[in-house]
Parts: C-alpha cells; sequence; structure tokens
C-alpha cells in the first residue's frame, strides 16, 4: 500500500553515528548577528574535513537565525497565549522512519521561545501526535488536529505508516509544512508545501552529477524490488538518462544477501558509475561486494544517504562505506558550510551533542525555524490555515541548513515540493569528508 512505503532518501545530511540533513527571501540570508541569535560564533566538529570551497548555501548561508524568522531578541511573553503548532512523527512502534525528527522541531521550539521572542512575542507551542504502527492512527492524528482551533499549521516530520489516512481524514483543512517527504503521498497535496524535497526530485541531480563530475556515460543500478524502492530507483534511472547516461538497471529479492551476482548483471565492473540504492542491510552487504569484486573507486559509487547510519557501520567495522552521497541539507562534517556554527551553537544548548549530526535533528530543525518565519510574517493577529499556507507556498528560500532556493508549486504532479537539488560529497572515512559538487539540479 503506497502509504507504508518507506523513506529511501535521507535528504538531509548524516546519521548521529558520524560523530560517535518563510516567508519572502527578503531578510533570509546571512545578515549580521547579534547576541545569542544563533549566528557564527561555534565551531564545527573536530576530527571532520572537506575540501576547500564553499559549502551549504555559500553566501546564501543562514547564519542568523533572528533576522530569518523575523522575531524579536529575548524570550517569548510567557503570559501571552500560545501559538500552537500541530506536530506528527511516525514513532514508538516496531520501525520509525525519523525518530529523532521530534527532537529537531523540540528544539527548535525551545530555542524559539528562549531567543528569538516565539511569534509575536507570543511563546510557541507544539500539540504532537505519534503513529507507531497502523495506518488508522494517521485518520486520529488528523482528527486531533481538526479539532485543535488554536492551531494554524501542522509540521510533518517522517510520517510513512499512516500518512495515506493523515492526508484524507485532513481534507486539505490546515497547511501542512513537510521537511522530507517520506512518501509521494504528500507531494501530492495541494495544502502540503515540502521545503526539502522528496526523494523523486532530489534524486535526479545524480544525473547532473554523472555528467558534469564523473562524465560518466554508463551507469549500474542496483536496487531490492519492492514497493518502497522502486519509485527512488526509477527516479534515478530518469535522472541519468536525461543526462545521457546509458543507464542498467538490476532488481533484486529484498531477502537477498549475497549480492556480487546482482552487480555483476548490472554490469558495475566495466561501468563508469555505480548507484546502490536500498536500505541499511542492503548497504552492507552491497559495500561488502564491491569489495570484494574490487570495485572501490569512492568517486564513482554514488548514494542517497540511507546509507550512514550507525547499522550499516556496525555491519563494516565501525565505519561507512567510502562512497560518494548525494545530500539535499547541509551536512554536519562540512567545515566550509557558513550555516552549521550558527546550529552547532544552538545544539550545544537544546540537545543531546551527540544526536546534532542527525539528520532528521539538522531537517526538522531548519523546518520549524520556516515554520515560525511564515508565522511572523503571517502576524499572530491575522493567523489563520489559509494565509498561512499562502505564505508557505510563496517562501522561495534559501531555507536554513536546506538548499539556497525553492519553487514550491513547480511540478504539476507534485505541487507540495519545493526543491530538487542536491550537493555530493565523498565520504574518507573517520568523518572525514571531499565535497565533489555542490547543488545540483536535475539535467532537463
Amino acid at each position: 500500500m503506497r502509504g507504508n512505503r518507506r523513506l529511501r532518501f535521507g535528504g538531509y545530511a548524516v546519521a548521529a553515528a558520524v560523530t560517535a540533513g518563510i516567508l519572502a527571501a527578503a531578510g533570509c540570508g546571512s545578515s549580521g548577528s547579534g547576541g545569542d541569535s544563533g549566528s557564527g560564533a561555534g565551531a564545527a566538529p573536530s576530527g571532520v574535513a572537506t575540501s576547500a570551497g564553499s559549502g551549504g548555501l555559500g553566501a546564501k548561508a543562514v547564519t542568523d537565525y533572528l533576522s530569518y524568522t523575523g522575531g524579536k531578541p529575548g524570550a517569548a511573553n510567557k503570559s501571552l497565549a500560545p501559538v500552537q503548532i500541530g506536530y506528527v512523527n511516525q514513532q514508538g512502534g516496531p520501525t520509525s522512519v525519523g525518530p529523532l525528527a521530534t527532537n529537531g522541531a523540540q528544539m527548535a521550539v525551545n530555542y524559539i521561545n528562549a531567543q528569538l521572542g516565539g511569534v509575536d512575542g507570543h511563546p510557541v507551542q507544539l500539540s504532537t501526535c505519534f503513529i507507531a504502527s497502523a495506518e488508522e492512527e494517521g485518520t486520529t492524528c488528523a482528527q486531533k488536529f481538526l479539532a485543535n482551533k488554536k492551531a494554524d499549521v501542522i509540521a510533518m516530520g517522517g510520517v510513512a505508516i499512516g500518512a495515506q489516512s493523515f492526508y484524507g481524514a485532513l481534507g486539505g483543512a490546515k497547511p501542512v509544512i513537510d521537511g522530507v517527504a517520506a512518501t509521494d503521498i504528500d507531494s501530492t497535496q495541494k495544502n502540503a508545501v515540502i521545503l526539502f524535497g522528496d526523494s523523486t526530485h532530489v534524486l535526479g541531480p545524480m544525473g547532473a552529477y554523472a555528467k558534469n563530475v564523473l562524465h560518466a556515460k554508463t551507469a549500474a543500478v542496483v536496487y531490492p524490488q519492492s514497493n518502497a524502492d522502486i519509485p527512488g530507483a526509477l527516479a534515478i534511472q530518469q535522472g541519468l538518462k536525461a543526462a545521457g547516461v546509458t543507464v542498467k538497471m538490476e532488481g533484486y529479492p529484498p531477502t537477498t544477501t549475497s549480492l556480487t551476482g546482482v552487480l555483476t548483471a548490472a554490469g558495475a565492473q566495466t561501468a563508469d558509475m555505480v548507484v546502490p540504492y536500498t536500505d541499511s542491510s542492503g548497504c552492507v552487504n552491497i559495500a561488502k561486494a564491491l569489495t570484494q569484486m574490487g570495485i572501490t573507486d569512492p568517486k564513482k559509487i554514488v548514494s542517497a544517504p540511507l546509507c550512514l547510519n550507525g547499522q550499516v557501520a556496525a555491519g563494516l567495522g565501525g565505519d561507512f562505506p567510502k562512497w560518494t552521497y548525494s545530500i539535499a541539507s547541509s551536512l554536519f562534517g562540512d567545515t566550509t558550510d557558513k550555516g552549521m556554527p550558527a546550529y552547532t551553537k544552538v545544539t550545544g544548548k537544546y540537545t543531546t551533542p551527540a544526536d546534532a549530526p542527525d539528520p532528521w535533528e539538522i531537517v526538522d530543525f531548519g523546518q520549524l525555524l520556516t515554520v515560525d518565519k511564515i508565522l511572523n510574517q503571517v502576524g499572530y493577529a491575522r493567523l489563520s490555515p489559509s494565509k498561512v499556507l499562502a505564505a508557505a507556498k510563496a517562501f522561495k528560500g534559501p531555507q536554513a541548513l536546506g538548499a539556497p532556493s525553492l519553487d514550491c508549486g513547480q511540478f504539476a504532479p507534485a505541487p507540495a515540493v519545493c526543491n530538487d537539488q542536491a550537493q555530493f560529497f565523498q565520504y574518507a572515512g573517520h568523518n572525514k569528508w571531499v565535497k565533489e559538487a555542490g547543488w545540483l539540479k536535475p539535467v532537463s
């Protein structure tokens, strides 16, 4: 069922194991900071390196969160009525898409209330609802938010199970601002805005990487033959073909563990580019098979960042595969990213430092800053679902810790998607990164 589709693009930086990825553009840039507004003070994590050059958003990096959100310096006034933001995430069950997404959202709210003045001085509150394991729980969450007349907007974390019933029950009555879309259901919603993108669109830039960086003529794409993985694999294929690359696709049963035969059938040994597109267990098996076959060039093995998690590192002796990864958000290990010190400074006060690199913590922190920006722009006295949705759809970026520019509604079949850009980093091992390409869009 489409509502059970798992996330197959981590849009968004790297997993926590790396240390142990609004409204008008005016005022959203790197304006000067003051006080504790999350400005450039604070260092990027030690033991991490990238190549020379400007990472992240470059000159468009959001370094001053006070200016970005349009807030007021200092704490929100606790005596004023709170502004409630509905928040839904999939957690508490046997599987989670983004278990630390809620941490990132709550970190942003705590920081906004303590240092950015809330919304017009009113404190911000998350009205949370969590989906554990059943599709019908999405209906329950939608009904909760519909009944809450104080919540004019809903922020979404990583939701796959329950997404279809959630949107169905919500009926477009309230806007949903998403960081990363975990299903293609989100992308088609007219009342949703996806700030960091969805898998179908942020995997397309692999074609631009193949053409402009690798100068590849051929590519081998291997993927599990499941409803969860096929759409992303096809998006990669489409992006590569648009770039003039000849692609050989090879799917395999998800339970397959020995993948040398699959890679051989895909022509991985002679291909200019090899793209593993799979979950954590598949990443381990593919990495072992590639090593066994002598395919070890880290520049030509290109993966979505799902392979950057602790399970993969544990399965490979304590480190990630030395491949190149597409990233649709800031990378925690990118010391050339001018936006990272501001985030690092906030995480030092408002979250567990070991969680700071988690892709969902990064994305949902940036996402909630943008929600706050939108609410400040509309103004407390004028808040309504329709005004919030209109402001969200008009947001052009840059997105804090995200892409330098957004265009919400540019894709007719996916009106909620605002971003189709990704940047590329090669992992050199031991928490060291080499930037291979800045923000790329799919080849038209």
